[in-house]
């Protein structure tokens, strides 16, 4: 999950922006949560997974979606939920959950056959994007939905849309960094657009697909807080910002005050012919 949570590839520099293993990758997982899983279940609930079925949750990042899928598919069903850091995922597992280190590109998918495979903020960390979705879409048994959601930042590139004053500008100009820092390493911050047209130019049927971001949550106030602390070394270090300035944002973020948005997240979904 992440994204925004997380199974990735190694871009051109160094992999991946946002590593699981720092503390706040937690506090990141849990408001992506908040944010987002209501959306993804929304589709998992219109798309009829229930009781008995098989699932597979790529890049799981943290507990939540799988643990939402175990309490759909039930005893009698199983869900996977793989990611290349499993710690923060490994509190979903149990007799309904299974949790492997895997990498989507690089590992076959897991054994068996899926009627949902999803993967939600993933994607666009991935360096071999076409290569994921090709083994995705060949773990589905025929009739099994594909569901994928990820972050298009250049649909929506402001932290605070509604650009007022002297700390809205100093939020979009270090989103601004933010986005320059994930291209270096390989993010395709305009990927969340282009899903609809991979999945039928996969041949899945029935391709349908929705946007969503908040413009205004306590959650997103979560989400900056620990993004800006988890990339702050490297904002300073490539010269995006100062010091003070990473200060001055965290105390206008911490005071509630500012309208903070997310980069739209773009849902897609397709059936396996």
């Amino acid at each position: 999950m992440t994204a925004p949570g997380l199974e990735h590839g190694h871009g051109p520099d160094h992999g991946y922006l946002l590593d699981n293993r720092q503390n706040e990758a937690g506090i990141r997982f849990g408001a992506l949560a908040e944010l987002f899983d209501p959306v993804t279940f929304r589709h998992v609930d219109r798309l009829g997974i229930t009781a008995g079925m098989r699932c597979w949750e790529v890049g799981a990042g943290g507990p939540s979606v799988p643990a939402g899928l175990a309490a759909r598919v039930g005893p009698t069903g199983a869900v996977v939920a793989t990611d290349i850091d499993v710690s923060w995922a490994q509190g979903a597992a149990d007799d309904i959950v299974e949790v492997l280190r895997h990498d989507v590109a690089a590992d076959p998918p897991p054994p068996g056959r899926f009627d949902l495979v999803h993967a939600r903020l993933v994607l666009v960390h991935v360096t071999d994007r076409a290569e994921a979705v090709r083994r995705m879409i060949q773990a589905l048994r025929p009739g099994g939905v594909l569901l994928l959601e990820d972050a298009d930042p250049g649909l929506q590139p402001l932290l605070c849309p509604d650009e007022s004053g002297p700390e809205q500008r100093l939020a979009n100009r270090l989103r601004s960094g933010f986005r320059e820092l994930m291209a270096a390493r390989g993010a395709d911050l305009a990927y969340g657009r282009t899903l609809p047209r991979l999945l039928r130019e996969a041949g899945l049927d029935d391709v349908q697909a929705d946007a969503y971001f908040p413009i205004t949550s306590p959650a997103c106030t979560v989400l900056e807080a620990a993004t800006v602390r988890q990339i702050r070394d490297r904002l300073v270090t490539s010269g995006l910002a100062t010091d003070e300035e990473i200060d001055r944002h965290l105390k206008n973020v911490a005071t509630g005050r500012l309208d903070l948005a997310t980069a739209p997240l773009v849902s897609a979904w397709g059936r396996r012919p």
